[in-house]
């Protein structure tokens, strides 16, 4: 496979899951001040499935389209004003979330423990950023932040860095083998 094979393949994977991405997040289970979504899941799984680099890629794709007013975000929303809204520090934190998940596993190993570590992390991380960006954008008080940032969400978390890790890897697993998903830079070296 040539180089320009190699690039329109990674290119079309990482449009794939920025749409998987923006399918996703229309999962919601309405709760205020932030809405259950299925974007974290989708988050795990690019992170899982694509590893650092392009994951990464995918969400910052996910978060232009958003932000040039496509609905992609939770409950069909668009734009900047979503992105500098109350619930935008979770859709940034997801940038440093999906690349430490890819990170860490790329570094380890894509196997169940890892994918699980990884995504738990990246959950602690998408936390916290959306967590001290609400309390900065709706004026909250630490205790309220917490408490409507984090709570709720800690049992949901888990369950869906449990899902992402188990489907990430089998799907990371079955792409290999098929030959449709490239090795990522950091194991195509250690292999070598």
């Amino acid at each position: 496979m040539n180089s320009e094979q190699i690039k329109l393949r990674s290119m079309i994977v990482t449009a794939l899951f920025a749409a998987v991405i923006g399918v996703m997040a229309q999962m919601v289970i309405p709760i205020p001040p932030v809405p259950i979504t299925g974007q974290t899941l989708a988050i795990g799984l690019a992170a899982t499935i694509l590893g650092a680099k392009y994951g990464t890629f995918s969400v910052l794709l996910y978060l232009m389209i958003g932000a040039a007013g496509v609905p992609v975000f939770a409950e069909f929303s668009g734009g900047l004003s979503t992105i500098v809204g109350p619930t935008g520090g979770y859709l940034i934190g997801f940038i440093p979330a999906v690349f430490i998940m890819g990170f860490y596993m790329e570094k380890t190993a894509f196997t169940f423990l890892h994918a699980m570590i990884a995504n738990t992390i990246g959950m602690l991380i998408a936390l916290i950023f959306g967590t001290v960006w609400l309390k900065i954008a709706a004026d909250m008080s630490w205790l309220a932040a917490i408490a409507g940032g984090i709570t709720p969400f800690i049992i949901v978390g888990l369950i869906k860095a449990a899902l992402a890790a188990w489907i990430g890897v089998l799907v990371r697993k079955r792409l290999q083998s098929a030959k449709l998903l490239l090795p990522t830079e950091y194991t195509a070296k250690k292999t070598a």
